[in-house]
């Protein structure tokens, strides 16, 4: 990753804005050039940069609510990436620059990106962008130290030593490192120590008590139409996330996955690029493949060194034999009247204790509910006529038959007619259902506590759940004519 420019700018909101130190890096910009090509943009002079930075930045024009260079609904936005609309000779767009700012300072910078400009990598692609916001806040964290407005002469002082220190942490426009320089901004962000090396991309270090935590979560989606001629439909997505309080610059720690003896393998593996190796059949699963019973199924290690920040380790999708909650939906209309006859069973794989589990019925396109007589075996029955909606909580139970049924009739009548939607219309009506299980996988999948192995100079408390949501969880009145939903 390597810097075409730099500037550090002081203002006053937009006012009295200058440019108090520049940097051009005129190997960088010879790079640039060669890549670019026809397409090159020189950096304009620095007067034409401080206008353009705070015209984007909305610090000028402070009278103009709209200004076309920067809110012309055709400009695709991307930040933290600015892009910087140059006029004149040279003209394009000199993207991307990165900037903070803090107290009277504005630190940006212009990054080399190794690619042709058109097309434009996807800014997850670019390790210069958290470089570059990386490297900018050293600078910040140098400039400012521990406060946000240092007396004039303290940063007319560090502003006079900022040649020197660029030169040893950025020769030739590439970072040797992320400056530790000064005092952090936060005492949560020291600098490390130890004879271990700061990576570029982890801004700093945890102090404090060590604590590990690892959620799994998977969640069902589920499509029944109770006709033979349709094939009902459902999968399960599963994610494991992270939140690793533990010290050192670079801790080890190794999270693993099990499954029960006779649990299907994973599939459809990805991984954060934190994880540091892996063992290649992990990741060759797939779901468009057949399962042919040799697909490996674990334990499935998972060896990384975590940023400070939670983030999603790995996610996988699993091939189930048959949904949580089996639902049977019959509805037929009588003149102004439907008859509704509603099952749901539990399956005996499922635990029966839920969070919450609610049915919601919704009747549009159709006149205001009147009357609704309807019965169910179990649970609580809320009628929204305004909303021509039912809504059946049925608890954190079901019964020890692990089944519930709702029979009735109800009547349209109402004053006004109800709300509208082009999905369900006449007899195309469905149910959906929201539930969610703790401590429990419908894979079986599961993180032992036992199993997280955190190398580091103190022993943490390691921290370990799982549960089953559902999401699109449908089940079509099986007399009518549902449509056809892909996932």
């Amino acid at each position: 990753m390597s810097f075409r420019a730099l500037w550090i700018i002081s203002h006053d909101k937009g006012e009295h804005a200058s440019i108090r130190f520049s940097r051009r890096f005129s190997t960088v910009e010879h790079r640039a050039k060669r890549l670019a090509g026809s397409s090159y943009v020189a950096v304009p002079e620095e007067g034409t940069v401080l206008q353009l930075l705070l015209t984007e930045l909305g610090l000028s024009d402070s009278d103009k609510s709209y200004v076309a260079q920067r809110d012309d609904c055709l400009r695709c936005h991307r930040s933290p990436a600015l892009e910087l609309q140059v006029d004149g000779p040279g003209k394009g767009a000199l993207w991307p620059v990165l900037t903070i700012s803090q107290g009277p300072l504005i630190l940006a910078c212009l990054c080399l990106v190794d690619a042709p400009p058109e097309p434009r990598p996807p800014l997850a692609n670019l390790l210069s962008i958290s470089q570059g916001i990386t490297f900018l806040e050293g600078l910040q964290t140098f400039l400012l130290g521990s406060g946000s407005k240092p007396d004039n002469e303290g940063l007319v002082s560090r502003l006079a030593m900022l040649p020197s220190v660029i030169l040893q942490v950025c020769p030739l426009g590439t970072p040797l490192d992320v400056p530790a320089l000064g005092a952090p901004i936060t005492p949560t962000v020291p600098t490390p120590a130890g004879n271990q090396k700061q990576p570029a991309w982890k801004t700093g270090v945890h102090r404090g008590r060590a604590v590990v935590n690892v959620a799994l979560i998977e969640t069902v989606r589920s499509m029944q139409y109770g006709n033979q001629s349709r094939q009902d439909l459902w999968d399960v997505y599963g994610t494991v996330t992270c939140k690793c309080e533990v010290e050192g610059v670079l801790p080890n720690v190794t999270v693993t996955l099990t499954l029960p003896p006779n649990g299907s393998p994973l599939q459809d593996i990805l991984v954060h690029p934190c994880v540091t190796s892996l063992d290649s059949s992990i990741l060759t699963a797939s779901s468009i493949d057949n399962c042919d019973g040799s697909a490996f199924s674990g334990p499935y290690k998972f060896p990384f060194s975590p940023p400070l920040e939670p983030f999603r380790l790995c996610s996988y999708t699993s091939q189930v034999p048959v949904p949580p909650i089996l639902g049977s939906y019959h509805l037929t209309e009588e003149d102004n009247q439907l008859r509704v006859s509603l099952t749901l069973k539990l399956h005996e794989t499922v635990k029966n204790s839920f969070e919450y589990c609610e049915a919601h019925l919704p009747y549009f396109n159709r006149d205001q509910m009147g009357i609704v007589d309807v019965k169910v075996s179990s649970g609580q029955m809320d009628v929204s006529k305004e909303k021509n909606l039912l809504v059946w909580t049925l608890g954190q139970k079901f019964p020890k038959s692990r089944e519930v049924t709702m029979e009735g009739r109800i009547t349209f009548c109402g004053p006004s007619p109800g709300p509208s939607d082009p999905l369900c219309t006449d007899l195309t009506a469905y149910i959906k259902l929201y539930f969610k299980v703790p401590d429990m996988t419908l894979s079986g999948c599961c993180v032992d506590q036992h199993s997280v192995q955190v190398y580091s100079s103190t022993k943490p408390r390691i921290v370990t759940s799982r549960e089953l949501h559902s999401e699109e969880y449908f089940i079509w009145n099986s007399t009518g004519k549902a449509p056809v939903l892909l996932f």
